[in-house]
């Protein structure tokens, strides 16, 4: 390996008297780097190639087989659902929290799909607030914050309450809720930019999540669209999972080869 590959490791471990073994180590070590690096590259490139597919199958510019090649219509979310934001119950009353019903912040939208949250409140809470339980398969969507929160999208997979600053669009059966996450997810940058306030820095309402247009093909197609991104989701996630695995193979490696509780000669 280049000098530079080997420079972190042979500095940082008491030095064995073979010279043999301390290289033997590092090339250990520089294969899993190698394997992660590996790993970073696939993952970047399965990003970007998601990103193509959203592109081309989210504005009907590409179609899936089975599918027509008529232009779709547009409508806005409040045409075909209708949303809610939530609250939070007082934290100054100890009786409003630590109950069995979840509660969702605002900062917990980067998981994407959230299948749990770690805020609990209790039936008083939930009665003495203005949140209120929104069904699973809502679009979630952040309202208020300078950072990268308002904009953010997610989908519940569980039922649930949030504070006030995540809108929650209804699920309902005239259409995917999956598509309207990965369409919405697609428009980030687009989002921040119809927030109220001077220059869009202010935050996302009610008012504008119901009138923000959506293309919208048939819910099947929708469906099918959405599955395809799922799939590609499923694939990255997985690939991420192998990456954080082999991150801590290296750290336990490092800890047995550098300190010679492990010999590899």
């Amino acid at each position: 390996p280049p000098r530079s590959t080997l420079f972190p490791y042979t500095t940082l471990f008491r030095s064995p008297k073979d010279k043999d073994e301390q290289l033997t180590i590092v090339e250990a070590l520089s294969d899993v780097d190698g394997l992660i690096a590996g790993l970073d590259k696939l993952i970047a490139k399965k990003r970007a190639v998601k990103q193509a597919a959203m592109q081309q199958l989210l504005t009907g510019k590409m179609r899936l087989p089975g599918f027509g090649n008529g232009r779709w219509e547009e409508k806005r979310i409040g045409e075909f659902t209708d949303c809610t934001a939530g609250g939070t119950p007082s934290t100054k009353i100890d009786s409003y929290w630590g109950g069995n019903i979840r509660w969702m912040s605002s900062g917990e939208l980067h998981h994407k799909f959230v299948h749990d949250v770690e805020g609990r409140i209790t039936e008083e809470g939930l009665t003495n607030s203005s949140t209120k339980i929104i069904p699973s398969g809502c679009v979630l969507i952040g309202l208020a914050g300078q950072g990268k929160t308002r904009g953010t999208v997610a989908i519940n997979m569980v039922e649930l309450c949030t504070n006030q600053s995540i809108a929650a669009v209804f699920p309902n059966n005239s259409y995917s809720s999956r598509y309207l996450y990965y369409n919405l997810d697609n428009r980030y940058d687009e989002l921040r930019g119809l927030s109220t306030g001077d220059g869009g820095r202010g935050g996302l309402n009610l008012t504008i999540i119901r009138n923000i247009p959506v293309p919208f093909p048939e819910k099947k197609e929708q469906e099918a669209i959405a599955a395809v991104l799922s799939d590609m989701d499923a694939e990255i996630a997985a690939l991420e999972s192998r990456r954080t695995k082999t991150r801590a193979i290296k750290q336990g490696m490092m800890q047995e080869l550098l300190t010679g509780r492990t010999r590899l000669l």
